[in-house]
């Protein structure tokens, strides 16, 4: 016997702006049902908002899209492209009188129905003859009754048509709404799944209500499952004023495209046996729509930081070098392309790997060894210079470190011995050697970090830093 019916699923961004992590989930949500199930993946781009989309934008949600490994089936199909298919839609709705049109204005709605107990439209235009051309054009939400969206994460959601107003499918300029679009392309396109935001469920009904009108009370609708919404700190809606949610600055700063993915996918899901760590043929294989939370889901930028810093971790050396490519030979670095020297960054990566959470980290660990002089954190040399002690400790490291034999453990011994002349544990004892010789308090280990720079290099900053204390 043949098995079920592949589902086919779509992803409709409205190319506003930059790509929203939410956006990305719901993405991903999508790719996943069809992965899973050996379904289609389609992308439609929601552009027929002219005075809002740009190029760009689109540009960059299929960019974004591609680094997360998330490439479509079919498409993009871009609805400014496809007016036939809904001004044939409209002329059907118009024709059996599903629609009607409104010359009111907002305002003349708001006046007339401000004491209303119930907001919105009050059907006012609904048997005046307003004439078609060149005014808004409403759907007839039937008097009485109820439509019913049966949604796999929420269960049955019932929408009584009387708390739907009748509502604008196109606007007076012509130009079909996205309720009205999204039905008629989800149709054309045999869309079996409609997977998307929770803030999309209050116009499912209406939805609803245009399927049945275009396509009679037989008709088999999409499977509906809208997902939870993400969430700030404060549980609040993230906003995209002031939360961090382009997908685009996360790929800037250096997160792992395979990272990003592992997480987005538990915001609303998670896997059976309960771990954070997973592969993506391991999320596929245990992915169910089924199993996605309806409540809210916070998005933790913590806890995505310390989900790329594990797979950082899992890399091998050469993978995190590749990997690092964009932040040591871009051109954003602190240093020249010729001083910059890949045999000294290949020593350094193992320790610089286990350090960082972020690509864009890197940089920050390494500059000392590509620059003439390091960067000097202000706050860390002001410390240096309040240690009476800092002085003896430099001239001390100048004289031993000379004649010294040049590798990690020798320099570490020698300042061992240093710190326990000056009665103090080697962690204060190397700090104003750390800060002269890198610039700052913290950083890969430092005595494997000063071979790797050298003898003179490092000679030379300890001597400078100690004519800058003048002691």
């Amino acid at each position: 016997m043949p098995g079920p019916p592949r589902p086919r699923v779509r992803f409709a961004p409205s190319p506003t702006g930059y790509f929203h992590v939410g956006s990305a989930r719901t993405a991903l949500f999508n790719w996943l049902h069809a992965r899973r199930n050996g379904g289609s993946f389609v992308l439609r781009i929601e552009d027929t908002d002219t005075e809002r989309n740009r190029k760009e934008w689109t540009d960059g949600i299929i960019s974004a899209m591609t680094w997360l490994g998330m490439e479509p089936d079919e498409g993009p199909f871009h609805q400014s492209e496809r007016g036939h298919h809904y001004r044939t839609a409209i002329d059907l709705l118009w024709a059996q009188g599903a629609l009607y049109a409104c010359d009111c204005t907002r305002e003349a709605v708001e006046e007339r129905t401000k004491a209303n107990a119930t907001p919105g439209y009050d059907g006012w235009c609904r048997d005046r003859g307003v004439e078609r051309q060149g005014h808004a054009l409403r759907f007839r939400v039937p008097d009485e009754g109820e439509t019913v969206v049966r949604d796999v994460i929420r269960g049955d959601v019932v929408f009584p048509h009387s708390a739907i107003e009748d509502f604008v499918v196109v606007r007076a300029n012509g130009n079909p709404l996205f309720l009205l679009v999204n039905v008629v392309d989800d149709a054309e396109m045999r869309i079996s799944h409609v997977i998307r935001g929770e803030d999309l469920l209050p116009s499912t009904p209406k939805q609803l209500l245009l399927w049945t009108a275009l396509q009679g009370p037989q008709v088999s609708v999409p499977v509906f499952a809208h997902l939870p919404m993400l969430v700030n700190e404060q549980r609040r809606k993230l906003s995209k004023r002031k939360d961090p949610v382009a997908v685009e600055s996360y790929r800037e700063e250096g997160y792992l495209p395979a990272a990003m993915v592992n997480y987005l996918s538990l915001l609303g899901w998670s896997p059976p046996d309960g771990r954070e760590i997973l592969t993506r043929a391991e999320i596929v294989d245990q992915f169910r729509l089924e199993d996605v939370n309806h409540a809210p889901a916070f998005f933790d930028v913590a806890k995505l930081r310390h989900v790329n810093g594990e797979y950082i971790r899992a890399m091998t050396v050469d993978e995190f070098v590749d990997a690092s490519v964009p932040w040591t030979h871009g051109s954003t670095t602190p240093w020249t392309a010729e001083r910059f020297d890949e045999a000294a960054f290949r020593r350094m990566a193992p320790l610089v790997q286990e350090r960082v959470t972020v690509l864009g980290e890197v940089p920050a660990m390494v500059d000392f060894l590509f620059l003439e002089e390091p960067i000097v954190d202000e706050d860390a040399w002001n410390a240096v210079s309040a240690d009476d002690g800092a002085g003896p400790i430099l001239q001390g490291a100048v004289e031993e470190y000379r004649q010294a034999e040049w590798n990690a453990d020798v320099l570490h011994a020698i300042t061992q011995a240093l710190a326990d002349r000056a009665g103090r544990k080697l962690g204060k004892a190397q700090v104003p050697i750390r800060v002269a010789v890198t610039g700052r308090r913290v950083g890969p280990p430092l005595f494997e970090s000063m071979e790797v720079l050298g003898r003179d290099a490092v000679v030379a900053r300890l001597e400078a830093a100690r004519r800058r204390l003048g002691r």
